[in-house]
């Protein structure tokens, strides 16, 4: 397995230096970096490329020994200009991201597979892989609809972002993980929730500030890594506001190290 990572949304009120030297601090190997807000107005920290910011952040990674997994959000919706993503994939390509994370949000799903396919046809261009995340509340909410996304698209660098909350709120588990071809599964979020979901109004609060450390809950988290290829990249996202800022990322790889 790669050194263990940590998604930005653990703890997104920290800037990008300041949650690299304390992921570092934490024993994390990786971090996920929110760039690109996942709505107008919401949180992100753009890194444009040559920028002071970017700069220092390069610095930082070299000097805490941290390397970039990942850079998110964009949401692909039916009015997505795809060569607006030009600037982000260039910022995650400085850093040294592996890929970029996307949701589904169009139900035309001609129109979404192509605008995925283009996407990843311009992401190819700067070494990024393309992940479609899917989330229950989303056009595409569960495992089969990302993977048909995925098909239909047909690029090299396409994959799905296996998140378990998602994937168990969407009715997915392991077997299904197992019928999905590996090729597609390169990236792995991990947390833990009751093995029961919360009333329908409360899925998406759960999500983003209500989730259990790895091993604290019910999820079937064993049985999904074993579906999963050996060489998939774990990372864990647990936001919760349970725990105060400072404490996130040392609960969320005490966690997370102890359970793997």
């Amino acid at each position: 397995m790669r050194a263990l990572g940590v998604a930005h949304l653990t703890a997104l009120d920290l800037a990008p230096v300041t949650l690299v030297r304390e992921a570092a601090r934490a024993g994390f190997g990786a971090v996920g970096l929110r760039l690109h807000p996942v709505m107008p107005g919401a949180q992100a920290y753009p890194q444009p490329v040559g920028s002071p910011a970017a700069q220092e952040l390069q610095r930082v990674l070299v000097g805490e020994g941290v390397r970039v997994s990942d850079i998110e959000f964009v949401s692909l919706t039916p009015h997505l200009q795809v060569a607006e993503c030009e600037a982000l994939l260039a910022a995650g390509a400085e850093l040294g991201a592996d890929s970029l994370t996307v949701s589904g949000d169009d139900h035309d799903f001609a129109r979404l597979s192509q605008t995925f396919a283009s996407l990843c046809e311009l992401a190819s261009g700067y070494g990024l892989r393309v992940d479609l995340e899917f989330m229950r509340w989303r056009a595409v909410a569960n495992l089969q609809q990302a993977v048909a996304v995925v098909a239909a698209a047909g690029q090299g660098n396409a994959g799905v972002l296996v998140d378990a909350l998602h994937l168990f709120r969407s009715g997915g588990d392991a077997q299904a993980i197992a019928q999905v071809p590996p090729t597609y599964l390169r990236a792995v979020q991990l947390c833990d929730a009751p093995l029961l979901a919360p009333p329908e109004g409360l899925i998406i609060p759960e999500a983003r500030e209500g989730r259990l450390l790895p091993g604290q809950g019910e999820l079937p988290l064993v049985a999904l890594l074993d579906a999963l290829p050996a060489d998939v990249a774990v990372s864990v996202e647990t936001p919760s506001a349970l725990l105060a800022s400072a404490d996130r990322l040392p609960a969320a790889y005490w966690a997370a190290s102890s359970f793997l």
